[in-house]
């Protein structure tokens, strides 16, 4: 298990990737109630205290362990311009060995959707885990309709691998999930997927 007592910031032109912070807690509770119809159907069902304090100091808390552990890279996007909380993404599931592999997930919140900034941010996830983390595969999964997340993984270089049956519990149902991946030394070409 790798253990990291360094800080992790990622810059990229229009944002810093940083884990989360104590002082983050107003808004990011203010963004995830405010998104809360547009993150629903893509999300497992909140729990009944998910924008409580205590919740959001966990949340913390277990990023910093995650970190240090080197078992996953929990980061918010905070816009450089004026300092704006966006969404977050996490490089989650790090499995070292002969896997050296991790899974991404990630939100927006529904003012900053579509405007190229999440794709900023998978493509500087991906390249620390490459060359920072030594990583060799990073995975993902989505809803099958979730048209704007296939997209966008795909615009940052993940590919098509096959449907999870009943993969996650969505909005409290089990889901199917499309799988995806990228690779450091990928031979696999282009994919059309339907």
């Amino acid at each position: 298990m790798l253990r990291t007592k360094r800080k992790v910031r990622i810059e990229t032109d229009r944002l810093t990737l940083r884990p989360p912070i104590h002082s983050d807690f107003r808004a990011w509770t203010a963004l995830r109630q405010e998104s809360r119809e547009f993150l629903t159907p893509w999300e497992p069902t909140w729990a009944s205290d998910h924008l409580s304090r205590k919740s959001f100091t966990n949340r913390v808390y277990w990023a910093q362990r995650s970190v240090s552990n080197g078992t996953a890279l929990p980061l918010f996007l905070i816009r450089r311009s004026d300092e704006a909380l966006l969404g977050a993404i996490t490089l989650d599931h790090i499995r070292r060995g002969p896997a050296q592999a991790g899974t991404t997930g990630y939100w927006i919140g529904e003012p900053f959707a579509r405007q190229g900034y999440m794709r900023e941010a998978i493509g500087a996830v991906v390249h620390y885990a490459f060359t920072t983390l030594d990583l060799s595969r990073i995975e993902a999964g989505c809803l099958p309709q979730n048209t704007p997340s296939r997209a966008l993984l795909e615009k940052c270089g993940y590919k098509y691998e096959g449907v999870a049956q009943s993969y996650l519990q969505i909005n409290g149902r089990w889901r199917n999930h499309v799988l995806y991946a990228n690779l450091r030394h990928d031979r696999r070409g282009k994919t059309d997927v339907g």
